[in-house]
């Protein structure tokens, strides 16, 4: 039997537990539950840290909004829940900052809120549809409770974003499902 065709196709092996899918196991094409909304995964991206050092992002879409989620696991495991921000409602200073230091202030006040530069993390980005990364650069802001986070991203010498996030608890994220 040349073609064959009673031959076993090789199980594709699964990257999480059925039984316990959590936000680390989610990828592109999932859908979850989330402050009383459904949303599917629509784009995933990685970040290098260099060292095998990976982080991952996934853009959330739902019927009325988006959103992006970002996982962490270094001690205990969250997601951060953020929104892009227009640039130019960031006060002055920022732009101040980075024109005459070349790094933004230590602490930016937004809306009311004190958020104190805590970290400043370089590396590569890419959308995982493509093999091309490119060099990226973010500055976090954490409030005093940490659990709201303002970025500054950096992906060329003059192109600059801005989100606002939460930190949430894994529990926060429910009915994780693959589509497939």
């Amino acid at each position: 039997m040349p073609f064959g065709f009673f031959k076993k196709k090789k199980k594709e092996e699964k990257h999480y537990d059925p039984t316990n899918i959590t936000i680390k196991d989610i990828r592109k094409g999932y859908v979850l539950d989330y402050d009383l909304q459904s949303w599917e995964v629509t784009e995933e991206f990685e970040y290098d840290w260099g060292d095998n050092d990976f982080s991952y992002e996934f853009k959330l879409e739902s019927a009325t909004d988006a959103v992006f989620l970002s996982i962490e696991d270094n001690d205990f495991l969250t997601g951060t829940i953020s929104r892009k921000l227009k640039w130019g409602k960031l006060p002055d200073a920022v732009d101040d900052a980075l024109e005459s230091k070349g790094k933004p202030p230590k602490k930016i006040v937004y809306d009311g809120k004190v958020y104190y530069r805590d970290t400043k993390s370089v590396g590569y980005w890419r959308n995982i549809e493509n093999k091309d990364s490119a060099p990226y650069m973010v500055w976090e802001y954490y409030d005093d409770s940490e659990k709201y986070v303002l970025s500054l991203e950096q992906f060329d010498d003059e192109e600059f974003e801005a989100s606002l996030g939460i930190v949430e608890e894994p529990d926060a994220f429910s009915n994780i499902l693959p589509t497939t």
